[in-house]
């Protein structure tokens, strides 16, 4: 694509600094192409996407399986109806960690596609050329390109593993919550308050973090257009 968008550009008689500034912009647009656009309200289904999304989606339906298996284990009563509504917060936040791995696993598939050691390799040559060469207009111009789509690279490969670090803190924060429901279950008095807030402040980071990859995978789709 890339290719295509600068061949596009010279023979519409742009010059060559113009050109690799289109086949910068159609590889993003080839990037970005693949991340999802939106919170989807389907299925969870951890075999949808790759490993370490996998994983972490399961780990995240675990903790809520147990938080589950306490409410129903507690007697009916104050106690057990503020444990299911903080069950419910819970869940959407499981639902945005099965989302937050949607939008990791298309990243990890975009730069799969893209093949980073390629890129490398060629901007390798390029420069290896300039030196045995001297400078050219074109070498210029096309190290400028390859180096912009290696760039674009690093920064989405930077933001899914911030984006995969950050969810395995949050499920490490919900088995932590988890534990703490299931010792506040056998004391009718409790005050749950600690566990609401604490649950309430995971989800709300989870959010941010998928709210996070949308803005990134939009900002990229601007600047490619």
């Amino acid at each position: 694509m890339a290719g295509a968008g600068a061949a596009a550009a010279i023979l519409g008689g742009l010059p060559l600094v113009a050109a690799a500034g289109v086949a910068a912009a159609c590889w993003v647009g080839r990037v970005v192409i693949a991340l999802p656009r939106g919170p989807k309200r389907d299925r969870i289904d951890a075999f949808r996407v790759g490993q370490p999304w996998r994983q972490l989606v399961q780990d995240a339906q675990k903790a809520q399986g147990n938080f589950d298996n306490t409410v129903r284990g507690t007697q009916p009563g104050p106690l057990r109806d503020a444990l299911t509504s903080v069950g419910e917060r819970l869940a959407e936040g499981v639902r945005e960690c099965w989302r937050i791995a949607q939008q990791g696993h298309a990243l990890d598939g975009a730069l799969k596609r893209l093949n980073v050691p390629n890129i490398e390799q060629e901007l390798a040559q390029v420069q290896a050329e300039r030196a045995q060469r001297g400078a050219s207009p074109s070498l210029d111009a096309t190290e400028r390109a390859v180096q912009a789509q290696l760039g674009s690279a690093q920064r989405l490969a930077t933001v899914a593993t911030d984006a995969r670090d950050r969810l395995r803190l949050l499920n490490a924060q919900l088995d932590e919550a988890v534990a703490q429901a299931v010792e506040l279950a056998v004391k009718p008095s409790a005050d749950l308050s600690p566990l609401t807030n604490q649950v309430e402040g995971i989800v709300g980071q989870l959010e941010s973090l998928r709210q996070g990859l949308e803005e990134a995978g939009g900002a990229s789709r601007a600047s490619a257009s």
